[in-house]
């Protein structure tokens, strides 16, 4: 407790590591009081058959990542997740077409001009989202809340605020990353997956209590469940296996370069949590042609704890995984690399071999890697079926929410431990260093 207080006051002693902090949660407040402001033309006393119908499924996947502003109407309805979709559409992009990698690889300028048309894709695919959302809100159930003096506008309106208002999210969080702790997509991201846990422990506690005996000893064993999830998370987000790399000596003059020894990497989850948002991307589809979802077979796309629900998102998740994993990971320019810095791997031959070496350790840590992250996926169904727990909470016991948290978290504690030791101060632990998501694979999110 005494090296916790201490390296709290560190932290704050430190003028920029402070003004970084406050800078960050000044936005996220703003972030989070925007969330409550209601659309013109709804009453917000008539949204609880809104709030019913994203309870489950793609939507109420959506609500979560924005911190329950879909459910409530508001002016950030559609949070930050049309600019996710046009930077995942640009990234692939990036990946598929040659002159898109080309511009790429242009240097800032390049980087300026895909993030330029990143911002400009956003708009549209904000427009068409918002234009989808209206559709929902006049769906049966849910038109009651929107007032009759307002419909002639409301269309309108509604387009141009919530485009207007996924752009100022935009922009939150570009200046967190920029004057803030960094990461501000994924930190808003994660804020309102947060935002939705104190709610959703009030209702697990509630049904605990109302069932009878026992009732607090539930909560307890599954807390302490919840915490080896936790950890299990983040041994697979960190995990990965280290390819030995020597480095031949050269002698410039009277000075030696090279002869070191060092690790190559390579991330047993390198493909982060994308399998998991193309899969349930994916699975969310057939429910489209279903009209609400009230056909039987819609179970198997969007209940979770059904037998085949599991076994389709997770069949979907480790086919996304390979497939995601070999659209960026690039064993020969790995190999080139190495070669260019003249290093190689202890055994194996410089160039096409290297790369072919590395491609099969890849495949072999991929295919674990995979499996783990589909039990991931499934396990909020799993613990809400041994369990019997609310759904909102079970829903943090795995899936992309608990991915995206722990990244995210393990980030934003790296970047502090790092300003505290470029002071000369000690980590925020003791028994060594905070690693991160290593940028560039896997550092999706």
């Amino acid at each position: 407790m005494k090296k916790f207080i201490t390296t709290l006051k560190n932290i704050w002693s430190i003028e920029e590591l402070r003004n970084k902090i406050m800078f960050t949660l000044i936005l996220i407040f703003i972030y989070r009081l925007g969330s409550f402001i209601v659309l013109p033309g709804i009453d917000p006393n008539k949204l609880a058959s809104l709030s019913q119908s994203t309870q489950g499924g793609m939507l109420g996947l959506l609500d979560t990542f924005v911190g329950g502003a879909f459910s409530k109407a508001s002016i950030f309805a559609l949070g930050i997740m049309p600019y996710i979709s046009a930077s995942i559409f640009m990234q692939l992009m990036t990946i598929l077409v040659p002159q898109m990698a080309k511009i790429q690889k242009e240097g800032e300028s390049g980087r300026k001009k895909i993030n330029q048309w990143t911002r400009y894709l956003t708009v549209i695919v904000t427009a068409f989202q918002a234009a989808a959302y209206i559709g929902y809100l006049k769906s049966p159930g849910n038109q009651e809340a929107i007032i009759p003096a307002f419909s002639a506008y409301f269309w309108v309106s509604t387009v141009i605020i919530l485009t207007v208002g996924t752009l100022f999210v935009m922009w939150l969080g570009e200046k967190i990353t920029d004057k803030g702790l960094g990461n501000g997509t994924s930190i808003i991201i994660m804020i309102g997956i947060i935002a939705r846990l104190p709610q959703s422990f009030i209702q697990e506690w509630e049904a605990r209590i109302t069932r009878g005996a026992g009732g607090i000893l539930m909560i307890l064993i599954e807390i302490l469940f919840l915490i080896a999830v936790i950890l299990g998370v983040i041994l697979l987000v960190q995990g990965t296996r280290k390819v030995p790399v020597n480095y031949a000596k050269q002698i410039v003059g009277n000075r030696q370069f090279g002869g070191a020894r060092n690790f190559l990497p390579l991330k047993v989850n390198a493909s982060g949590v994308m399998p998991i948002i193309f899969a349930q991307a994916i699975l969310f589809l057939p429910t489209l042609f279903s009209f609400g979802g009230t056909a039987s077979w819609t179970k198997y796309f969007t209940d979770h704890t059904n037998l085949g629900y599991m076994i389709v998102y997770s069949v979907a998740v480790i086919a996304f995984t390979f497939l995601y994993t070999a659209l960026i990971f690039n064993p020969k320019q790995m190999a080139d690399e190495l070669k260019r810095n003249n290093g190689f791997i202890p055994g194996v031959k410089p160039g096409q071999p290297t790369a072919d070496y590395i491609g099969t350790i890849m495949d072999r840590i991929t295919f674990p890697g995979a499996i783990l992250l589909a039990f991931v996926g499934i396990l909020p169904g799993i613990i809400q079926l041994l369990f019997g727990m609310q759904q909102g909470f079970a829903t943090f016991f795995g899936g992309t929410s608990l991915l995206i948290n722990v990244a995210v978290i393990l980030d934003t504690l790296q970047q502090i431990e790092t300003q505290l030791l470029m002071r000369q101060y000690d980590g925020l632990m003791s028994s060594g260093r905070i690693q991160g998501r290593q940028q560039g694979v896997g550092a999706t999110l």
